[in-house]
């Protein structure tokens, strides 16, 4: 089952520097947008930086100045530099990706299962 998977997660200080990876574990024909979430606990997932197949960028509020993603298209792999980390950034980041498996599939979800940041001193 093709799938993506997060990798680059792990237990930082605030004000320390991670950056999370997402590519694709099996062929996936095209991602169009692909997108990073985060989930803390008792708390919804909401989303954090998105980037559409020709590059463009939006963030959350609450990241935007210290995140940045990015993304290698021909690959099918999203990252996210996360800079000026505070404890409130940490949750479970998950990515997605919205395309085709293959060229005459419909267009639909992929999940991650996701990587825990945690940001503490």
């Amino acid at each position: 089952q093709v799938q993506l998977v997060e990798s680059g997660g792990g237990l930082v200080q605030p004000g320390e520097s991670l950056r999370l990876s997402c590519a694709a574990s099996g062929s996936i024909f095209s991602i169009n947008a692909m997108v990073w979430y985060r989930q803390a606990p008792g708390k919804q997932r909401d989303s954090v930086a998105r980037i559409t197949s020709d590059g463009r960028t939006s963030y959350a509020d609450s990241v935007r100045g210290r995140f940045t993603i990015s993304r290698d298209t021909a690959k099918n792999t999203a990252y996210l530099q996360m800079n000026s980390l505070k404890p409130e950034d940490t949750a479970i980041y998950y990515c997605n990706g919205y395309g085709r498996l293959f060229s005459w599939s419909m267009l639909s979800d992929f999940w991650g299962q996701g990587t825990q940041v945690t940001v503490s001193s």
